[in-house]
């Protein structure tokens, strides 16, 4: 699906393009970019095109980067079509935030709002939050590389945004920009909430609770028990109740997964989390 996702991206700004020679850059922005008119006029439809859509190949380059390291992650984790789903959440409900901001602030939040960031930046927010020790690093001004844990890379990045959006409305204005700070936070919110909540449903939903803290991998019982083949013990795991279901098999791979990456997982431990996905489908 990410490859699908960057193939889209690429096709659509050369489609981009090619309508702005033939109609003029202002038709597409008036018609896909997502702007507080168009949504007044009933445009809600610019909520999902406007993710399609790019202000320079500068800006389409770096949320290719971002989508190809972030979603494949990400896919690994929530599959295919859940992650699709969480990216275009993430782009709607930060591009709402962005725009409801432009219907309180008239004067300070206006410009059209384009581009693939809030998905992107809704994929590193559930990434960070299911395995906020995981080592990333980015190459600061494109030569200098910095690694941080993927938790605190997160705070900045929120912490950057908040900035973004409070400069503007302080009586002595500080920061000014042409980025869409409040989309980037509101797909992060958007991709925190995705794991914390969405992907574990029946779990109680503690937003707050730090981004680093996880609970002490369980430790193996002591006591020799009886070795099941594995086709029993496949059939014993797929007729568990959904919620016992992720308590006994998918945390501690979760665990796994925030302590040592992704990559350390075993076949059937991937297999489990197949099983996941499909449980979760269901519902």
């Amino acid at each position: 699906m990410t490859t699908i996702l960057l193939f889209t991206l690429g096709g659509c700004y050369l489609a981009q393009l090619l309508l702005e020679g033939l109609k003029g850059p202002t038709w597409v922005m008036d018609g896909l970019a997502l702007s507080r008119e168009g949504i007044a006029h009933g445009r809600v439809y610019q909520l999902l095109t406007f993710q399609f859509l790019h202000g320079s190949p500068m800006h389409l380059l770096l949320n290719m980067i971002g989508l190809y390291f972030f979603g494949r992650a990400v896919e690994e984790i929530l599959g295919s079509r859940g992650m699709l789903k969480l990216y275009l959440a993430s782009g709607a409900i930060g591009g709402l935030l962005q725009v409801g901001l432009a219907f309180a602030f008239r004067d300070t939040f206006k410009a059209e709002v384009v581009g693939a960031s809030a998905g992107v930046f809704g994929l590193v927010a559930a990434f960070a939050t299911r395995a906020p020790e995981q080592p990333i690093t980015i190459l600061l001004f494109f030569f200098l590389p910095v690694t941080f844990k993927a938790g605190l890379f997160l705070i900045i990045e929120g912490c950057i945004s908040l900035v973004g959006i409070l400069g503007p409305l302080m009586p002595f204005p500080f920061f000014h920009s042409n980025i869409a700070h409040a989309a980037h936070l509101g797909g992060m919110l958007t991709g925190i909430a995705w794991i914390r909540w969405g992907m574990m449903p029946r779990a109680p939903f503690n937003f707050w609770r730090p981004l680093w803290s996880r609970r002490e991998p369980r430790r193996e019982s002591a006591r020799a028990t009886p070795k099941r083949s594995g086709k029993s013990a496949s059939r014993k795991t797929e007729e568990l109740p959904p919620a016992e279901f992720i308590s006994r098999e998918v945390d501690p791979i979760l665990e796994k997964i925030s302590a040592h990456g992704i990559q350390s997982l075993t076949a059937r431990e991937r297999q489990i989390l197949e099983a996941a996905r499909s449980k979760m489908a269901r519902r």
